[in-house]
């Protein structure tokens, strides 16, 4: 069970061995975390995101799905790229949300990735009610089996900081 920590700042900075990306279906980036994380990681993750739509994911990252890329020149070394659910009130889809959350600790064991930052997956542009994406978020990486030591929650405004908070006390 990895350590669970919250940090109120940019994922683009941390010093983690992979920070996971809330990226879109088609790997080529977007807005908000995608976004920041390709154009500070550089052109290297485009390339790398590129090869992957050349092979395997010719149709995109199907939803709930992760891999991995170099990260270019951000302070990690990997990018873990996954994608979300859009919320809808309509249908339940936090197995999706849960398996983005499960699959990029798969991908970061597989890597031999100890530490791994990841975003508030979904609740930007995709819709997802931060209180229930941080719930979803603690409550699976808390009984997670992996070897990853620390698992660390990075988020950027104080509306999400605050959810964090909530679900990890102490």
């Amino acid at each position: 069970m990895p350590e669970l920590v919250l940090v109120r700042g940019d994922i683009t900075e941390q010093q983690v061995d992979a920070v996971v990306n809330a990226a879109n279906s088609s790997l080529l980036g977007g807005g908000g975390v995608d976004g920041a994380i390709h154009r500070k990681g550089g052109p290297e993750i485009l390339a790398a995101c590129r090869e992957l739509r050349a092979g395997e994911f010719r149709g995109g990252l199907p939803t709930g799905r992760a891999v991995a890329t170099t990260a270019g020149k951000l302070p990690a070394q990997w990018v873990i790229h996954t994608v979300g659910p859009v919320w809808s009130a309509r249908e339940d889809r936090s197995e999706l949300l849960i398996s983005c959350y499960r699959e990029s600790l798969r991908v970061a064991d597989e890597l031999g990735a100890r530490t791994v930052a990841f975003p508030a997956i979904s609740t930007g542009v995709f819709g997802w009610p931060m209180a229930d994406g941080a719930r979803i978020a603690v409550g699976t990486l808390r009984s997670a089996e992996t070897a990853v030591a620390e698992v660390r929650f990075v988020v950027f405004t104080p509306d999400a900081h605050a959810a964090f908070a909530s679900e990890l006390p102490g």
